[in-house]
């Protein structure tokens, strides 16, 4: 396992669901002179999605090379395909992760995008209208989904673009001498740009090298923190070590709090729910966010540290699935991301140990019985690392 390689002189802006991401991502498309990677779970059929691929073709009619990656179980079998079509008509070089599991049950899970090797975006926001549910778009939402992005501009833009491009070398059929070839010539003619002071790196998990960089990173932070721990995510099914380092770090007397998002998926809200009674009991705070779809991958420890993904706390994130998030070091970023968590706690329900005393025998049993499907689901998957 690599260790996170954090860099320098970076300028990261924080985005808000697909009101301040979509614009910007626009915006740097628009911008492009060389080059556009993009990598998403879901493209969806919607009219967001639209004006991202009119923005990707506009970028060809440029001479722009343009390079999309989209995965076949998060884009769906059928559309993927009329995807691929559509992009390779208007010039788009498109490819299907995984198509048909041909490399085992593996999803691509990130959200990444590098434009120009100048400015990058990485983050949990797929590339669909976030005012409609993920299941079912003819579903309304009552507010936008709740998700983050981040965009980059400085050194870490050249990491991204290099995981991004070994992503697309990695789905190719063309020869190892052709594939040094054209990443030689891709550096040679990609510009680059110093920005802020930022320390940031980018954290990513694969079936190779990278196993467990990023549960690997939350036990480290988390091992670290002395004052506050804010945490939000949507699936929330931690294996035992995050969970002992959760409540080790309430028991020093850390105040962690969990923004969990609940009411899209019956049986992982009763997976999450099987946790509740020992964290609260040690002394998580657990606050269930209703008020619409939570999607974000975020947290921030200590006013400093920050992560920003498309990584759950789940089996399938941490030890199935290709992800990415970036951690940054930086308290003005820490600080701005934590008061949005807040803001999110506002908005949520808090849970108490009490209510868990006093529900219904029937409910617990479900709860435990979740649990234990899953458990055993996941560990098949991952090969007993669960």
């Amino acid at each position: 396992m690599r260790p996170i390689s954090y860099t320098t002189g970076n300028s990261i802006a924080l985005l808000q669901s697909g009101v301040e991401f979509f614009p910007a991502l626009l915006s740097a498309c628009e911008a492009a002179r060389v080059e556009i990677y993009l990598e998403t779970y879901i493209f969806g059929d919607d009219a967001v999605a639209t004006n991202i691929t009119e923005a990707l073709a506009r970028a060809v009619q440029r001479g722009v090379t343009v390079k999309l990656i989209v995965d076949w179980i998060g884009t769906g079998n059928r559309y993927s395909a009329q995807l691929q079509r559509e992009m390779e008509a208007v010039g788009v070089h498109c490819r299907v992760f995984n198509a048909w599991f041909k490399r085992g049950i593996p999803r691509t899970h990130r959200k990444l995008c590098v434009v120009d090797c100048l400015t990058a975006f990485v983050g949990g926001i797929n590339i669909n209208d976030d005012w409609r549910d993920d299941e079912n778009p003819t579903v309304i939402l009552p507010a936008p989904r709740w998700d983050f992005a981040v965009q980059v501009n400085g050194p870490l833009v050249r990491v991204i673009h290099r995981e991004l491009e070994a992503q697309w070398m990695r789905l190719s059929r063309i020869g190892l001498r052709l594939r040094w070839d054209l990443l030689r010539e891709q550096h040679r003619r990609m510009p680059t740009a110093e920005a802020e002071t930022a320390l940031a790196g980018l954290v990513v998990r694969d079936n190779l090298r990278n196993r467990r960089t990023i549960e690997r990173a939350y036990l480290q932070t988390l091992g670290r923190a002395r004052e506050s721990v804010w945490l939000a995510n949507p699936y929330f099914a931690p294996n035992r070590k995050l969970r002992v380092a959760l409540i080790a770090a309430a028991a020093r007397g850390v105040q962690v709090t969990l923004l969990l998002g609940v009411g899209q998926i019956p049986m992982q809200d009763a997976v999450a729910r099987s946790y509740y009674p020992k964290l609260l009991q040690y002394g998580v705070k657990i606050v269930e966010y209703r008020k619409t779809h939570l999607h974000g991958k975020v947290g921030v420890v200590d006013d400093r540290w920050a992560t920003v993904g498309s990584s759950n706390y789940d089996g399938l994130s941490m030890f199935v699935n290709q992800e990415a998030n970036v951690a940054i070091d930086d308290v003005a970023f820490a600080r701005t991301l934590r008061e949005r968590i807040e803001q999110g706690v506002a908005d949520g329900v808090p849970v108490g140990l009490e209510e868990f005393a006093s529900i219904p025998w029937y409910k617990r049993h479900f709860y435990d019985v979740a649990y234990q499907v899953y458990k055993t689901a996941i560990r098949i998957m991952a090969w007993g690392n669960y």
